[in-house]
């Protein structure tokens, strides 16, 4: 059985996750303690080899993939649009309060894309990688948010919070479609197969 490894690290810290801002598809760059998270996440990569990575195009993502890939001896980068962050609309750069409050519909916010629609999409991508990749390893750097949605489509099952710039390790069987191995860093003790 042919199956592709895809590891799924979310960027590195930036200033408006510092301050608890939402962020979505809004192009804030990593911060000092971003790019640290980034050179950190190469001693948890290196167990593995990589064949190659790709990144959101938003730049927090980039030059995550950057830092990383620099301290694996990867080649250049590929920017995987589909990969953005998924779109929280006017509730980017605010933060938990009444004004964000004002905005809040059922499932998101007024005039962003769907949690729905970036699972899709997210996934979309992800199942492309896949296909393109097939029997080798990818590293992907992408988004919170569109990581989370999208591995919770994919195993079936509800996860919670991404942390920034730790591994999430996922396997694609050409049969048995997507199989999570590590979340947030952590060992999954009960594997699920989709």
């Amino acid at each position: 059985m042919t199956f592709t490894t895809i590891a799924l690290v979310r960027h590195g810290q930036t200033d408006w996750n510092a301050q608890g801002r939402l962020q979505g598809s809004t192009d804030i760059p990593l911060n000092d303690v971003g790019r640290g998270q980034a050179r950190d996440a190469v001693a948890v990569l290196s167990g593995y080899e990589w064949d190659a990575i790709v990144s959101s195009p938003l730049s927090r993502a980039e030059e995550t993939a950057k830092l990383i890939g620099a301290g694996l001896g990867l080649g250049e980068t590929r920017s995987v649009p589909e990969l953005t962050e998924r779109s929280f609309g006017a509730a980017e750069g605010l933060q938990a309060g009444p004004e964000l409050d004002a905005l809040r519909t059922p499932g998101g916010f007024r005039g962003a894309e769907s949690e729905d629609e970036a699972a899709r999409r997210g996934l979309a991508a992800l199942e492309a990688l896949a296909e393109e990749f097939r029997g080798r390893r990818v590293l992907a750097v992408a988004h919170g948010t569109l990581i989370r949605v999208s591995l919770s489509r994919a195993i079936g099952r509800t996860l919670q919070r991404i942390d920034n710039a730790v591994l999430n390790l996922a396997h694609h069987h050409t049969v048995d479609g997507w199989q999570l191995e590590y979340f947030n860093g952590e060992r999954v003790t009960v594997p699920a197969l989709n």
